[in-house]
């Protein structure tokens, strides 16, 4: 356990992420936590103003760590708030991915999650700004990107949602092409989809970026250019076993700056942990080392 001790708690809901029943949660955190002599606070998302609303309230008020319950978007949300500050980010998984999460292998389990409240190790974590957002985790142009727009445009939520859009899609898409400038090289060519990567694993535990670290100072741009259908079984199977880079069709660039472009193109579609935007091009990416902490479980926690 760190020296850090952790007494006032807030915890940040968002009452419709992922597919959770959150009907008593708020009631199975306040009880943990009085168990253990912590006390928990609540800021509740509206989908309006959220970031200027907790930074506010964080300046007006003094805790100890802050949990973001909630997806991806939620944990990215909480995270862009604690960003370059001395507070610790938790993390309770309750989206349909929880990809950071998976990455600092953090229990999936509200109260196994819970147990970062008094038994944890705090590390620092890399971020990215990525066309003047940030990011967290993960962010993509191409394939991945159109099916996370749909997602959200959709009301049905959960992995079996996700997988019935993605194939849907795959059937008519059409790869473009990608001019990118980094730090270290030039890269242009076509590309199915093409994930900058601060991290290793999406939510639905494809692993994008092999031996990804979230604290080496650097990130990745993994790209996946077009391949034939009869290649697709096989590139799925990688994905999901750490192959990624055994591939005819994957290709993975270092950088710790880039500019993204799309000849021809004036504004492209970019997922930004889990959040679909429209940007203009190019699109500027860069790091920013050691500026998280986060709370991950303590050596030989169960997890």
């Amino acid at each position: 356990m760190s020296d850090l001790a952790l007494h006032s708690l807030l915890f940040v809901l968002n009452p419709i992420s992922g597919d959770v029943d959150k009907t008593d949660l708020e009631a199975t955190i306040r009880r943990y936590c009085q168990e253990r002599g912590r006390t928990a606070s609540f800021f509740h998302t509206s989908g309006s103003d959220d970031l200027v609303a907790l930074r506010k309230h964080l300046a007006e008020h003094s805790f100890d760590a802050v949990f973001a319950a909630g997806g991806d978007g939620t944990v990215s949300l909480v995270a862009e708030a604690l960003s370059g500050t001395s507070t610790p980010l938790g993390i309770i998984p309750l989206g349909s991915g929880n990809g950071l999460s998976k990455d600092l292998v953090i229990p999936q389990e509200v109260e196994p999650a819970l147990r970062l409240t008094w038994d944890y190790e705090l590390r620092t974590v890399d971020t990215l700004q990525v066309a003047g957002m940030f990011s967290a985790h993960l962010a993509d142009l191409g394939f991945n990107a159109l099916i996370v727009e749909r997602f959200d445009q959709g009301d049905a939520r959960g992995p079996a949602a996700y997988v019935r859009i993605a194939t849907q899609e795959y059937v008519a898409y059409e790869p473009a092409t990608y001019h990118i400038e980094t730090d270290l090289e030039t890269w242009e060519g076509p590309a199915f989809m093409l994930t900058i990567a601060n991290a290793s694993t999406f939510g639905s535990n494809v692993i994008i970026n092999p031996d990804g670290e979230l604290d080496d100072g650097q990130f990745e741009i993994c790209l996946i250019e077009p391949f034939p259908n009869s290649a697709a079984p096989g590139l799925l199977y990688r994905l999901y076993t750490n192959g990624f880079d055994a591939s005819d069709y994957t290709r993975r660039l270092c950088c710790r700056w880039a500019r993204i472009s799309v000849p021809g193109q004036t504004q492209v579609l970019l997922q930004v942990d889990g959040e679909p935007h429209h940007v203009a091009t190019p699109v500027e990416v860069e790091i920013n080392p050691s500026s998280l902490r986060v709370l991950v479980p303590a050596t030989g926690a169960p997890r």
